[in-house]
């Protein structure tokens, strides 16, 4: 029997999923992180591996952990300057959860001697 796992070739937001907060009204702090973090290098190809840290605060939902996992992996195929990343991935996992606050986190491996960690917040207007 062959298994055929998914290959992606470009970010997929859509595969991101919000589940109820139930509750409401309690300030609490989720932090999720992860190590299993790759995508290309845009001017190489070769992959940078990454640690990213989320914290936020819900407000109504919180994030699916699945689809999340399975969000982080459509990266593995994309070249992206880790800036972008940064941003792209704050404002995917905002527009699902519409967290009270966030801030995501990514310390790049070393490549070349250099270490890079990009940084975003969101707040709640």
């Amino acid at each position: 029997m062959e298994i055929k796992l998914p290959v992606f070739d470009k970010v997929t937001p859509s595969l991101l999923e919000a589940i109820p907060y139930e509750f409401v009204g309690k300030d609490i702090n989720v932090r999720i992180e992860t190590e299993e973090f790759t995508c290309l290098c845009p001017w190489t190809g070769l992959p940078d591996f990454a640690y990213i840290v989320v914290n936020y605060i819900p407000d109504k939902t919180v994030a699916e952990l699945r689809s999340l996992k399975l969000y982080l992996q459509t990266y593995r195929m994309v070249g992206m300057v880790h800036e972008s990343v940064v941003n792209n991935i704050l404002n995917d996992l905002v527009k699902t959860v519409r967290p009270k606050e966030m801030s995501i986190d990514i310390e790049f491996g070393i490549r070349g001697g250099i270490t890079t960690t990009v940084s975003a917040q969101y707040f709640k207007e």
